[in-house]
């Protein structure tokens, strides 16, 4: 196994709870001096409107997304020897549930806060899952299509 495949000890899509401790417990290695973690949580507001519920689907290959982003981290702070972990939640979901995790850990805070920001950013922008928005006035919108 390769050492950029080592530093992703968790990438996936699930439709449960993310246990954001376990992740964090994941990365965390003896000569790790900094843990980042970066839950986003379901607010009860976008845009001016009231949010009620949000509702996420992925593409079948999501995951496959999901690891690639990690692996895209991993690969670019190699030299810090950062480890990285994502999940991201499908399904129905209430305002407080959590719908990502990310987490980084390295020697150094700097890189752990760094590495988990790109981490999250790149998964953003490259994982197919799309985000369907309910109102408090009963309407609905889909936002990444």
């Amino acid at each position: 196994m390769s050492e950029t495949t080592d530093a992703v000890v968790a990438a996936s899509v699930t439709e449960g709870p993310i246990d954001a401790e376990s992740l964090e417990r994941a990365v965390l290695g003896r000569a790790d001096g900094a843990l980042v973690t970066f839950r986003g949580v379901v607010r009860d507001h976008d845009g001016g409107r009231g949010v009620t519920a949000l509702e996420y689907e992925a593409h079948p290959d999501a995951a496959d997304f999901v690891h690639a982003a990690c692996v895209r981290i991993a690969e670019r702070f190699s030299a810090d020897a950062v480890t990285v972990a994502a999940v991201h939640r499908v399904g129905a979901l209430a305002v407080g549930d959590v719908a990502l995790v990310a987490t980084a850990a390295s020697a150094h805070r700097a890189v752990a806060f760094a590495a988990c920001q790109e981490l999250v950013d790149d998964i953003k922008a490259t994982v197919p899952i799309w985000k369907r928005q309910r109102f408090t006035d009963g309407e609905s919108e889909w936002v990444g299509l």
